[in-house]
Formats: C-alpha cells, structure tokens, sequence
C-alpha cells in the first residue's frame, strides 16, 4: 500500500506540473515587462559590468550607479574605466532607458573624466582632456547604429581609456516615489581588428552674435577637409532655444550635397545619413545654423549656459583603419563666399510642435495642474506609439495557404487598388531539361501555358477577382505593377520582358527576342524581374540568370543604359551580380535596390546614375537572398534560401530599418515550413505576402501593430484588444504546424478564450483533479480483481503492474522521468515540427534528401551543380 501512495504521490507531482504549464502567454508577457521595469528600478546587473561573449568579444554595462534626480533639467554623469589595456573596438549598443525618466543619453570616450565620484553634476563637465561621442540615445529618436566592419577603436596607444555617461532627466514627475534610476547602455566590444574605425567631426561656430528682435540670423562653417577620404554614416545638430535649422553639405566641384538637416528643438540624437556620402581631399563641409533673435532684448553670444546659444553639426564617420582619425573639427568659416550658392532648404525653419519643444529640451516651466497631466497623456501616447513601431508580424491563420491551386509561384505585386497580384507556371515546371547549355529552352514543343498565369485576388479572402495571360508565357518569373495598374513580367524561357494592361489580351510593348537568349541592348538572357519609376517611367530590368547587370530603358523602351558585371573570385564587390534575382524601387531616396542573390546581399543603386550607394547584408541572410520589396516609410522586406548543407541559417523572412539596414523582426509561417520563398510584397497597413516556388503556395502575414495602435486609440475598447492579442499569441504557441483539421483548431480557439476570460483557474484544478481520480479509481479496481482471482498474491502483481506503468513515465532506465519516450511510445504521436528541415536547392525544386545547390527551378532530380558563371 506505501508503494501505491508513492506511486501516486508521484503521479500528482507530474499532473500538477503539467497543469501549471497552462498558463495565459499574455501574462507571462505582462510580468515580463513588469520585471523589465523593475530590474532598471533596482540596478540588477551593475554588479556584473563586464561579460565574456566568447574568445575576443565582451560586453560593458554602463549604467547610472542608483540616482534619483531632485529637480527638473538635471544632467548626471558617470564614468567607467576600460576593463582592458589593449586595443579594442565598440561595435554595437543597447540602450537601456526609459522615456518616462530620461530625456536623452550621450556617451563620452577620453583619457580622463572631470570628476572620480560615482556620478556628478554634469555642470562640472564631462572630461577635463579632449572628449569624443560614441553614442545618443534620446525620445522619439533612432538609437545610433554602426554598419557592420566599423568600429570606434578605444584603449592602446590611441583609443581612450575611459567612458563617460551623461543622463539628461527632464521632467521629474516620475521620480515621486523616489525610486533609484539606472538608466545606461550596454557596449559590445570586440578585440578584433575592424577595417573601417569610426571617429567624429564637429563643425561648430564660435563667434556668432545674434542681435535682440533680429528675425533671421545665419552662422556659416567652412573647411576644406585635407585628410584621406571618410564616409559619412550620421549626423547630429545641436543648438538652443533660438535654434531654428541646421544643414551640413559637401561641397565639390561647386555642388552642393546635402549630408543632413534637422532641427534643434527635436531630439538631439544622430540621424542617419539619407543618402551616404564620401568625403575626398580638398572637398569643403559647410553647415548653416539659422537662429531668431525674436523675443530677446539683449545680444545672444556663443557660450554653454541656457540663456546663451551654440550652433554644432556633429559627422560620424568611418574611415580605413590604416589611415583613421577619431577626432577632426572646424571651427571657422574659411570661404564665405561660397555660402552664396547655398541651397534654399538650410533657410527654411522645420516645423516644430509646442509640446516637443518643452520635451526636447527639457527646460522646467510652472504650468497648471491640467496642463501638466494633458502633456503627461500626450507624452504617454506618443511613447505607445514609438513602441507601436517595433512591430513583428505573424502568420494569418485564415489565410488559405494551401487551398489556392497553383503552379509554381514565381512573381507577387499589390495593384493600385491593394488587390494581391500572382504570377504563376500552371503546369509548366522549370527543370533541369528546360535549358541547354547556352540557355536555349528546349520545351517548346510543350506551348504555352493554357492556364490563365496571372491571378488578381482580394487580399482578405483570397476571392479570386481576376486573371488573364493564357496562351502567352512558358516559364513566368518576375512581376510588378506601376502607378497605372499595368502589369510588368518577365518570362526566362523566352528571355523577353511585357507590358499588359489589366483589361488587354495581348501585350502593350515587349522588350527581347522571343526565345533568343543573349548580352546586348537587345537581348535579354533569363530576365529576373523589372521594375518602373512612378516618377519618370523609367524601366529597370534584373538580367538575369545568365547576364550579371542591371539595365535601363525609357518608358516608350529604349536603350538608356545598364550597369553591373559578373562577381569575381573572392569576395563580391559593389556592382558585381551573381543572378540579380529581384527589384525594388525606393522613390522616396531615388533608389533602385537589387536582391543579388547568391552573393546572399541587397545592393543599392542611385537611379540616375547606376553609381552604387550601399550594401545590405547579414549573417542570417545565410548564402542566398531571393528577394526584396520596399515599403514607403523607411521598411524593407526580404526572404531568404534554404541553408546550404552543413550550415545553420533558416529560411525566413525578414523586415528591416531601410536608413541602417537593421533586422527589426523576422517570420516563418505557422502551418507550414518555408520551402523555397521566391518572393515578397508588403501593403500599407503592414501585411505581407510570400509566393513559395516550391510549396506553390502564397502566405499571409499580418502586423500586430495594427491591433496595439487600435488599443492606443480606443481606450474604451482596451480590454477587448487585449483578449484579441492573447488569443493570437496563445493561438501560437498552440497550434499545431501540421494539423489542417478545422473542428480541431476551432476547439483550441474555444480553449484559448476560456483561459483569457477568466476559466484558466477552473481548467487547471479540473486536470489535477480528473487524471489522479481516474487513475486511483483503475488501480482500486485492477487491486481488487487481483485480489479477488489470484488472492495474497494479487497485491505483489499490482505493485508489479504500477511500476510498469511508472517505469513508461520514467524511462527505460527508470532513474528519471521523460514524458518524451513515454509519449512517443504511443500510436500517433509525431515529432513533425522538431525534427530537422530538409534542404532544398537555392531557386529549383529538388529532391528532398539533396543538398547540392543549383540555379534552377525543378520538381526532378537535380543535374550537376551548374557552372559558377550563372
């Protein structure tokens, strides 16, 4: 009998372990942020400053020592020593700091700070040797980011041994229950060597007076930069009240360039260069500072109080590490003349609204008790907006992903009326007999495909609205839409680029030689993808599979010009293509962006010239990336290959900071695994969409911002949204990848409400209570039947039979419990979603047990690898 209850003593042990596993996600994610608040509150991790992360890099908490300010516009310092003596790089940072309490950060590196205390007043400076930002952080402005291969170089012989934290605390309401603060950033640092070092040029004025009541006021800055070329990656202005714009230019050849305009009174953090720009010998950097003296009865001089003004155009830049510099200035105004020819935009003030005036600077006014709580809710908004912004995207459940009956999805595109646009292969399959060796297709005698290629769906349902192009393509590739609703295709089997109206039959221009594959101005050779200027008309063509270059036609389709080579041995240079796969206009930066896919990366191009202006690419893009689509408003969509054999790197998709090129989110789908993503198109409000080549399915993703922005808007409609947002994020972590049984997920669904509402308390006493009743109910029957046909010795074969079936709980070798041997012993358990994915060929559908690469799309098995020259 005491093994019995020891048995089931055990037994509820493993119950109630289960039980407590249901648990909402919601409030997990609730007590997460709460935590998160409260470990600033508290100073957790100051004791531990410096952290490995592996053989040559570390990391450096820097964090205010538990302060609480006692008034309002209070700047507090603070210094931390380099834990090392030899050289090392700052590579990244994380900011830790909340908008409710800090204003903005800026962090120092130099030799020696002002003051060896634990904090100080930051009045009394910062350091008392020359001092050099590494860093801002401030409300409602971008954390500053370095690209990668650039560092600030700091310790050695050169590098500053000390960093110097400087917190801005605004508006001390917060601070009413007298809570410590610790607030910081976080270095990441490396020992080793970056090519590219990154150093600060301050422009800055330091003679200008600006007369009382005088309206406009301007103060010049010139150099003629004497050094070895610098690239320029960001910028900062700084003045004070009277400020009202500042603009930085480089000025070549008597051209003007705009490196950045902003204006003072919004968060004094460094923005991102729009359009980077190199710095070469004797160029000139002249930057303007427009003031007012409206309001003042007295001359306002250069000088470091509030009342006085300061005019500073801070560069961040990176230049080789062979010739680096990390610290230049300019300080005078060496051609006035040239500020003649200045562009009229450095004299045009930018709007600033009232209420970001008092939240930028941060100057302490009495108001009344209304208006201070009506700047508090306009603050409050504003923060969950900015938050809103760090959107993730999840898959859209009712999409029909695999309802659609589709042939191979080559081509997505969104129509003017925000209808999802598919290009597809009907029963034509790209394989490894479509081409011979000089690209010739050999399928012809196949025709065309009969079925209608081009499918206009509604985005919501998937409701087919209406489709056309029978009879016209054999192998469909790449699709987009310019501002007229026409469609643009391009077909790699008869190497030609057309034109279609939504309503037209037959093609309204087509570019190439129908299936003559070749290299001039009038041959195509398995063109990728096209793409047109809403502007100008102009049309872009990825050429292609067997050509390595981008070329440009006017809008009637004449020749223009073309750009790009094939990538040489070694590492990719800028310009070079190894299959140009995919297009995307950027009209807002006059940029054209290519997904150069098996160099793995997103390079981008001015759209005037072809001169290329940067890259984009990560580790987690892994060897390929197949596409690209751009978003107005500052985001960019990719989706990656499957891994080659041997590496880690998924295929997902991904969603970036178009300015820094930053990975915000990635996704994957929930129901079923990316096979062969091909391409990807994102709407407005933030749903996106990918057509997968070899699934020969398109999936849907939507944003969960637009659910938390509706919470913001809607206060009287919060808690519904909440229950919204638990619903999907449980829905998540519950539904199961390979299930399409729609009565099954209608019951997880009805769970997942039960459990926000309110039942999860019910629900979880119910499964601690039913299985140990039950169970103890069988043992007392199989006890007393034992008993009643085998007598005494009924009871030495019952405590036989329950250590089996504790034994099926502990494992084989009894000694600890595996719920994983004991559920995988039972008929229908799968462990599909844990188990490794297969890989598949970068743009061809393959064999799944083949790992080779391949620059086709095939559902046979695969031919020898091709040719690196495709």
């Amino acid at each position: 009998m005491a093994g019995l209850l020891n048995n089931l003593l055990l037994l509820f042990l493993v119950f109630q372990n289960i039980c407590l596993g249901f648990r909402s996600p919601l409030s997990i994610f609730k007590r997460y942020k709460d935590t998160t608040r409260s470990l600033s509150n508290e100073c957790l991790g100051s004791d531990r400053p410096v952290i490995s992360l592996g053989l040559s890099d570390f990391a450096l908490d820097i964090r205010m020592p538990g302060v609480t300010p006692k008034q309002s516009d209070t700047y507090l310092c603070m210094s931390v020593p380099l834990p090392v003596d030899d050289e090392a790089y700052v590579v990244d940072f994380k900011p830790h700091a909340s908008m409710d309490t800090v204003h903005h950060m800026l962090l120092f590196g130099c030799n020696e700070p002002s003051s060896t205390e634990n904090y100080w007043d930051c009045d009394e400076g910062t350091c008392k040797d020359k001092s050099n930002i590494l860093y801002a952080w401030a409300r409602n402005a971008p954390p500053t980011r370095l690209p990668k291969g650039v560092g600030f170089r700091v310790g050695g012989e050169t590098g500053g041994r000390f960093f110097v934290l400087q917190v801005h605390y605004g508006d001390i309401s917060a601070f009413r229950d007298k809570h410590k603060d610790c607030s910081g950033v976080t270095l990441h640092l490396t020992h080793q060597k970056q090519p590219l070092i990154a150093g600060m040029y301050l422009m800055m004025s330091v003679d200008t007076v600006i007369p009382p009541g005088e309206k406009v006021v301007d103060a010049d800055i010139a150099c003629h930069y004497k050094r070895f070329p610098m690239h320029l990656f960001a910028y900062r202005v700084h003045t004070h009240r009277l400020g009202k714009v500042v603009s930085g230019y480089r000025v070549r050849n008597g051209q003007w360039t705009l490196i950045g305009r902003q204006s003072p009174q919004l968060p004094q953090a460094f923005y991102p260069v729009e359009h980077p720009v190199d710095v070469s010998y004797d160029d000139i950097l002249a930057a303007r500072c427009v003031f007012s003296g409206e309001g003042r009865t007295t001359e306002t001089h250069i000088g470091g109080t509030a009342n006085d003004e300061m005019c500073n155009f801070y560069i961040m830049y990176y230049m080789e590490a062979k010739h680096a510099v990390s610290y230049m200035t300019c300080t005078q105004n060496a051609n006035p003349e040239i500020f003649r020819n200045i562009p009229q935009e450095a004299n045009i003030p930018i709007p600033v609204k009232t209420d970001m005036l008092k939240m930028t600077h941060g100057h302490h006014e009495e108001t009344k008790d209304t208006d201070k709580s009506s700047l508090l809710q306009q603050a409050k908004k504003e923060e969950e907006e900015i938050l809103d912004q760090d959107f993730h995207i999840e898959e859209a459940v009712e999409w029909p992903v695999l309802d659609l009956k589709l042939g191979q999805v080559s081509g997505l595109a969104l129509d003017p009326e925000n209808n999802l646009v598919i290009f597809h292969r009907g029963d034509h399959v790209w394989d490894e007999n479509s081409f011979d060796s000089k690209f010739v297709y050999q399928q012809r005698g196949l025709g065309p495909i009969e079925q209608n290629t081009i499918l206009v769906l509604n985005p919501s349902n998937a409701k087919l609205l209406h489709s056309l192009g029978k009879s016209l393509f054999y192998l469909p590739h790449g699709l987009s839409i310019d501002r007229n609703g026409n469609y643009w295709v391009t077909d790699v089997a008869l190497h030609q680029v057309f034109k279609l109206g939504a309503d037209d039959k037959e093609p309204l221009l087509i570019l190439g030689v129908a299936l003559q594959p070749g290299s001039d101005k009038n041959h195509f050779c398995q063109p990728t993808d096209v793409a047109v200027d809403p502007i100008t008309g102009s049309i872009y063509v990825s050429d292609g599979y067997c050509n390595s270059r981008i070329i440009q036609f006017s809008p009637n389709g004449l020749y223009v010009m073309q750009w790009g080579e094939e990538t040489s041995l070694g590492r990719a240079r800028p310009g070079q293509f190894h299959i140009p796969h995919s297009l995307t206009l950027i009209p807002d930066f006059s940029q054209l962006c290519v997904a150069d896919r098996e160099n793995g990366r997103i390079q981008c191009f001015r759209l005037e010239t072809g001169e290329f202006i940067r890259e984009i690419k990560h580790k987690s893009f892994g060897r390929e990336l197949f596409a690209v689509s751009y978003l107005p408003g500052g985001l960019l969509f990719a989706v990656n290959g499957m891994p080659y054999p041997g590496e880690a790197e998924p295929v997902q998709g991904f969603v970036m900071n178009f300015s820094t090129g930053e990975i915000i989110n990635t996704f994957i789908p929930l129901k079923k695994s990316f096979e062969m993503p091909h391409d990807v198109v994102a709407s407005e409000d933030k749903t996106v969409f990918v057509g997968d080549v070899h699934a020969r399915a398109v999936w849907k993703f939507a944003s969960t911002e637009k659910m938390e922005h509706r919470s913001v808007k809607k206060a009287g409609t919060e808690v519904q949204e909440i229950k919204e947002s638990e619903t999907i994020v449980e829905a998540r972590l519950k539904n199961n990848p390979e299930s399409t049984d729609p009565p099954k997920k209608q019951e997880k669904q009805h769970l997942v409400r039960q459990a926000s509402t309110g039942v999860s308390f019910v629900l979880i006493t119910t499964l601690l209570i039913i299985p140990v009743v039950v169970l103890l109910a069988i043992l007392v029957f199989i006890r007393w039947r034992k008993t009643a046909v085998y007598g005494a010795d009924g009871e030495h074969k019952l405590d036989s039979s329950s250590g089996r079936i504790l034994g099926r709980l502990r494992g084989k070798g009894g000694g600890g419990l595996n719920l994983g041997n004991f559920f995988a012993s039972h008929k229908g358990y799968s462990r599909k979603g844990f188990d490794r994915l297969s890989t598949e060929g970068s743009d061809q559908e393959k064999d799944e047990d083949d790992g080779t690469d391949s620059e086709e799309e095939c559902s046979a098995p695969p031919p020898p690898p091709a040719p690196s020259s495709l």
